[in-house]
């Protein structure tokens, strides 16, 4: 099975069909998509200009969204790196009860569903290496948190989910995202927790 590098060598790559460029970009996603697949692969071809369904988009914008993508893997892999130096340190020095970044870094291990979206059309505009940024920025803080980190907003619902589901949480309703439980403020964890799902979620979907 090929790696993220070895597919995107071949979205990059001027004599192979469009076609097989475009297939090679959706499995990059298999490795590493930010906001999960379908919503990764929705913002991709939003920022790069070509429709999600188009079997022969323009090559250059295939490579432009593959840059972005790699933009932001490269930010998570180095992410990852500190993550783990630090680890190593804390548990060199005897810590080994394991905090809040790192209940999130397990649930996001591998690049996937880090910044979830409740809905594949419902997602920030900004870049995906600046709201990976964010949001790293803002678990690393260690500060509880009214507003979204992602685009500021002070409005949530929660979106109900089985244990471990990453779309289920405290969803923003302006920019879409599942907020990291542990990034929020206790009271604006209970107002999203106290509205309305069905027609409240609906306009954050």
């Amino acid at each position: 099975m090929a790696g993220f590098r070895a597919l995107a060598e071949q979205v990059r790559n001027p004599r192979l069909v469009t076609a097989r460029r475009r297939t090679a970009l959706r499995k990059c996603l298999e490795r590493f998509a930010p906001y999960g697949h379908r919503a990764t692969w929705h913002h991709l071809c939003t920022r790069a200009g070509f429709a999600v369904h188009d079997r022969e988009p323009d090559p250059a914008r295939l490579v432009a969204a593959l840059a972005e993508l790699e933009e932001a893997r490269a930010l998570w892999l180095a992410y990852e790196e500190e993550f783990a130096a630090r680890r190593r340190r804390e548990k060199h020095e005897g810590i080994r009860q394991p905090g809040a970044l790192d209940d999130w870094h397990r649930r996001t291990w591998g690049g996937y569903d880090i910044v979830p979206c409740v809905s594949p059309q419902r997602h920030p505009a900004a870049r995906l290496c600046e709201v990976l940024r964010r949001v790293i920025a803002a678990m690393e803080a260690g500060r509880p948190r009214r507003d979204c980190p992602v685009c500021g907003s002070t409005r949530f619902v929660w979106v109900p989910g089985p244990e471990g589901c990453p779309t289920a949480g405290p969803a923003c309703r302006e920019c879409g995202v599942v907020a990291p439980v542990a990034v929020l403020a206790p009271e604006t964890l209970h107002a999203a927790a106290a509205g309305a799902y069905g027609r409240e979620a609906s306009a954050a979907a």
